[in-house]
């Protein structure tokens, strides 16, 4: 037998084998996919039996229990709630949440938007009950929706989880994740451990809360406007990795959208940009300005304004910080705020960033995706130029106008402008 006859032979043999052996495996997988959808169908079939009757996501969610029995099939209820994890916000009811709370026994917060309980789901999940005021006014149902609207539509490890709500005639309520630390204000200005926190924690809080920004500017479907960043609105979780919270303000608006039209002063004094209080155009840079801001106060361990502080100079604590950086006498930053000689450039680091956030014109301010990389050391930070120069005019108009004078301490002239007035705790 000439070679190519026997070359052919065997080609042929292992082609024949390996048909063999792909016609078996496919049977095999069609046996498999079969046995499959038939436990699926039967598991399928026992949850339905068992499962509280679920709407979708434009009806209401009722896993309220049978009439007969009353009693919440844990199985159904934690496969539902995996869902609503991965899917759109639930619509629960007045009783899941009176189940969750354990009849709202455990009060953590109050304001003046109403009451938060703290929660479990059935599969032991903790969660934030806020049961808001029975009466809301125009302003409240707007700020009920925008959290719906926006935090409904998110999904980051570094923003607050919104799980579901409650919206009927005798309760309205949101439901979120339950973060163990509370808020970045809370363990910066009232945690009698603060001090013992260190400098890389800290460093990593900011990291995470500028990424949670960014995803909202840059990574969303839609730009989303939060226009409230402040320490109250960061919430930590026990091993303090940050997680933005509370769009109530937040505004979604397609990227084609350079400037909005607003109509009425948002977010909070002392963190709220310049445009958000005068007649100027408004952009997602107002929140890199209040991003800059809550900067400041990681960097100080302080508010931003403090009237009683023992040193005049730094009752305005970003103008302090300027003055110093401006004259290379960051050491005297460093001191005041208790930073070690080995987190001095992560330091300087976040105070030029908070230089560049917090420039009165939008433009000259950063992306919150420079931001990030600027403070991951992967950008590099060019010197900052004086943030504060508009303060002059404005506090010589100011003084002009007012009949019975205006204070004019170096540090404190800003009050006059209005967004660096005592903050709201």
């Amino acid at each position: 037998m000439n070679s190519p006859a026997l070359a052919a032979i065997i080609i042929g043999g292992i082609l024949v084998i390996l048909a063999f052996k792909f016609i078996t495996r496919w049977i095999e997988t069609k046996r498999e996919w079969r046995a499959e959808r038939a436990r699926l169908q039967a598991t399928q079939a026992q949850a339905a039996a068992a499962a509280p009757t679920i709407q979708p996501a434009n009806g209401a969610y009722d896993v309220s229990p049978p009439l007969a029995s009353r009693v919440v099939e844990m199985g159904a209820v934690s496969r539902f709630l995996d869902d609503v994890l991965r899917e759109k916000p639930a619509r629960f009811t007045p009783e899941n949440l009176r189940e969750f709370t354990r009849n709202y026994a455990e009060r953590v917060g109050s304001g003046g938007f109403g009451v938060v309980y703290r929660g479990v789901f059935p599969n032991g999940a903790q969660v934030a009950v806020k049961i808001l005021n029975s009466t809301l006014d125009r302003r409240a149902e707007e700020q009920f929706m925008a959290e719906v609207g926006t935090a409904g539509r998110t999904y980051h490890i570094n923003l607050v989880r919104l799980y579901g709500f409650c919206f009927d005639g005798t309760t309205k309520a949101l439901v979120y994740e339950y973060l163990e630390k509370g808020s970045l204000d809370r363990v910066l200005f009232e945690d009698v451990d603060a001090d013992a926190l260190g400098f890389d924690t800290l460093y990593g809080v900011v990291v995470g809360t500028a990424r949670g920004v960014r995803y909202l500017h840059e990574e969303c479907q839609h730009r989303i406007i939060h226009y409230d960043i402040k320490p109250a609105n960061v919430l930590l979780t026990a091993d303090y990795t940050p997680k933005v919270a509370d769009f109530g303000l937040a505004r979604l608006c397609n990227r084609d959208n350079t400037h909005l039209t607003m109509t009425g002063a948002r977010g909070t004094p002392g963190y709220a940009a310049p445009e958000l209080w005068l007649p100027l155009p408004v952009t997602h840079k107002c929140d890199v300005y209040s991003f800059g801001m809550l900067l400041f106060e990681i960097l100080g361990r302080r508010r931003n304004l403090q009237l009683q502080h023992p040193a005049v100079s730094q009752e305005w604590y970003p103008k302090w910080v300027w003055q110093r950086f401006e004259q290379g006498r960051f050491d005297d930053v460093m001191a005041a705020s208790g930073i070690r000689a080995k987190d001095r450039d992560k330091a300087e680091r976040m105070c030029k960033v908070a230089l560049w956030c917090v420039q009165y014109q939008p433009e000259a301010r950063p992306s919150m995706s420079s931001v990030v990389r600027m403070l991951e050391g992967e950008e590099e930070i060019a010197r900052p130029v004086n943030p504060f120069t508009y303060m002059a005019s404005l506090h010589m108009t100011s003084s002009s106008t007012s009949s019975s004078g205006s204070v004019a301490a170096s540090g404190d002239s800003s009050k006059e402008f209005g967004n660096v007035t005592k903050d709201n705790p």
